[in-house]
């Protein structure tokens, strides 16, 4: 477990939800934020968010949707340890499990849920260079497949219930042909970081057995000015009403 010294508390939606994070480890940044924005849950439903981290994502989507029922699913105890004691700290009633996603713990294989989240490890195993940190290694690499994520997530939601991934935009097709007949009424939303550059990341929302259409959105533009200019902040609106402000993003069916 990490000790209080080689912790430090970090403001997410401008401080309105607060998360102790390892100092060297894994630590979250806007894409659990953006997650949380887009999960399209409303208050009474329940939520799973797989490879839960700190508790990010979960936690802020508490934030914007009170009255949810929140379970999420680890693997590593420290960071499981890290999501409870934030839960805490943030008076959220989430329920964290240590397990493998791939070996389902049975308290969380008896349940279906509404929605599924989940962030998955953006890093293949022959990709670049290790981290130095065991948990940083651990939660960016992918020792799971990427179809396990989805069809795991598929098993845990009731039948109508969403799927909400985000990921790197260069595995979109290994979501599309993991999701296959399994899911359908599926929104693509690219995630670019400035006008005219590729998008870095997707997120996928699809609805288990639905049969809509595939829907390609236009991209989020997270930064408004042509090119980075030192430190300053230069969201776009939308960013910054998503990410500082803790509203929604617009994939509403």
């Amino acid at each position: 477990m990490f000790a209080p010294e080689d912790l430090t508390l970090d403001k997410f939606l401008d401080g309105r939800v607060m998360i102790a994070q390892p100092r060297t480890g894994y630590r979250a940044a806007m894409d659990p934020v953006l997650l949380a924005a887009a999960c399209p849950a409303r208050a009474g439903q329940s939520v799973l968010e797989l490879g839960c981290g700190a508790g990010v994502a979960s936690l802020c989507l508490a934030w914007r949707v009170p009255g949810l029922r929140q379970a999420g699913l680890e693997l590593q105890p420290a960071y499981a340890q890290l999501a409870r004691d934030n839960a805490a700290r943030n008076a959220a009633a989430l329920e964290v499990t240590e397990g493998d996603l791939t070996r389902m713990p049975a308290a969380l294989r008896a349940q279906s849920f509404d929605h599924v989240i989940a962030n998955p490890p953006y890093f293949a195993a022959s990709d670049g260079t290790a981290a130095r940190d065991p948990g940083r290694e651990r939660a960016q690499r992918e020792e799971t497949p990427l179809v396990d994520w989805v069809r795991h997530g598929f098993r845990r939601l009731h039948p109508g219930g969403w799927l909400t991934l985000i990921q790197n935009a260069d595995r979109l097709a290994d979501i599309l042909t993991a999701i296959g007949t399994h899911g359908g009424s599926t929104v693509i939303l690219p995630i670019a970081p400035r006008v005219g550059r590729d998008a870095g990341r997707v997120i996928v929302q699809t609805r288990k057995g639905g049969r809509g259409r595939l829907r390609l959105m236009a991209p989020l533009i997270l930064h408004a000015a042509p090119q980075h200019a030192g430190d300053a902040e230069d969201l776009t609106d939308i960013a910054q009403s998503v990410l500082r402000g803790g509203a929604a993003l617009p994939l509403a069916h």
